[in-house]
């Protein structure tokens, strides 16, 4: 009798349940919590994102299953796309658009960026002719978001597009996101001169409270006639940007920015986690994404880039080229960068608010590409 009581206490047990992927994904989770605590990688996400990889993997507990708490909150917040859409509220209610008001043009620079998108869609689709790769044009499409380096909208995409490949998909994104002063340098002195890097620009102009707050209206009223597709993302941008630029909301506008999107930053990190089991993640396909999630944040940068040498040669050098690198989504990092870099470059020279255009409009353009996307594959 007490032997059998032993037995099926030791069968309860995690020693007697663990499997070799599991012990490999939780010291994937160990991983993201060192870089995010140690290295200060997107602590916010990467620090829900490990632990709920540590609990998906714990053996027994099923606590990323349908009936487990992870599994819920994945069902209510990520299958719904309602945690994506409340960050972009609290990314609009955060983010000023005066930069990109007072220098629409460089609208082109986060246009430029998403090239990086469409291009690993491609590159998704000819794995194919690799053996063990089987990518639907819907997966490819949600793997070539990555390119934005915009998590929500990554993490939206695939939760209508390719569910399946969500866990992976936002651990690139994020990822790549939070190694943004690692990868983009390289690229921006590889594309620039010395003296590309060092040409200053002049103080933007002054911005109305009129201009702001009628800003985010032209761009929800643009997006309703020309992609409804994009408009949950867009919407709550621009919802959350007008709660910020109106002025008589300050409440509303105070709980989107700290409230809010701090909630919904933990338990769409955990969410996120819980997509992090063995059994979905160890796959070749995952190594397949990681690959071409880095070849489309590489390539978003460089085309990025590439349009500011264009743009700085039409307007006869008056725009630094650098400032391109933050046409993609991960605000405010990129702009960070782009400031860091032309800094090493001329110690008096400050892009941070030059940068910050792009890097808003690279936001917008990340939610217009997902709109095409799930317009053209998602019906």
């Amino acid at each position: 009798m007490q032997n059998e009581l032993l037995d099926k206490l030791w069968v309860t047990t995690g020693i007697a349940n663990f499997e070799w992927g599991q012990a490999l994904m939780i010291g994937v989770g160990l991983l993201l919590l060192y870089l995010a605590i140690v290295k200060k990688f997107e602590p916010l996400l990467l620090v829900p994102i490990g632990f709920g990889a540590i609990l998906s993997n714990i053996p027994v507990a099923a606590i990323s299953g349908p009936e487990g708490m992870l599994g819920m909150i994945y069902h209510v917040g990520i299958e719904t796309g309602i945690f994506p859409l409340l960050i972009f509220m609290g990314v609009g209610a955060l983010t000023d658009f005066g930069a990109l008001i007072a220098m629409p043009r460089t609208l082109m620079l986060g246009a430029a960026a998403q090239f990086g998108i469409f291009t690993t869609l491609l590159g998704a689709l000819a794995l194919n002719m690799v053996p063990g790769f089987e990518f639907s044009l819907a997966d490819a499409a949600a793997i070539g978001i990555i390119g934005g380096a915009d998590g929500p909208t990554a993490i939206f995409l695939a939760s209508r597009l390719a569910p399946d490949l969500l866990g992976a998909i936002a651990v690139a994104a994020y990822s790549y996101m939070a190694l943004v002063p690692l990868i983009q340098p390289p690229i921006m002195k590889l594309l620039t001169t010395e003296k590309e890097r060092k040409i200053k620009m002049t103080q933007l102009r002054h911005v109305s409270r009129t201009e702001k707050i009628i800003f985010p209206l032209t761009v929800l009223l643009l997006c309703v006639i020309f992609l409804p597709t994009a408009a949950p993302l867009i919407g709550m941008l621009t919802f959350g940007n007008l709660l910020r630029e109106c002025g008589v909301v300050d409440r509303l506008s105070n709980a989107s920015q700290n409230e809010i999107i701090n909630i919904t930053t933990i338990f769409l990190g955990l969410a996120v986690g819980s997509k992090l089991s063995a059994e979905k993640f160890l796959n070749v396909e995952t190594l397949g994404i990681l690959v071409l999630g880095m070849l489309a944040f590489a390539v978003g940068t460089a085309a990025g880039l590439l349009m500011g040498k264009l743009m700085c040669r039409l307007s006869g050098g008056k725009i630094n080229p650098l400032i391109g690198a933050a046409g993609v989504s991960a605000v405010p990092m990129a702009a960070r960068v782009v400031n860091k870099v032309g800094l090493e470059a001329d110690h008096h020279n400050f892009l941070l608010m030059h940068a910050m255009g792009p890097n808003v409009a690279g936001v917008i353009g990340s939610a217009v590409a997902a709109g095409i996307l799930l317009a053209i594959v998602g019906g």
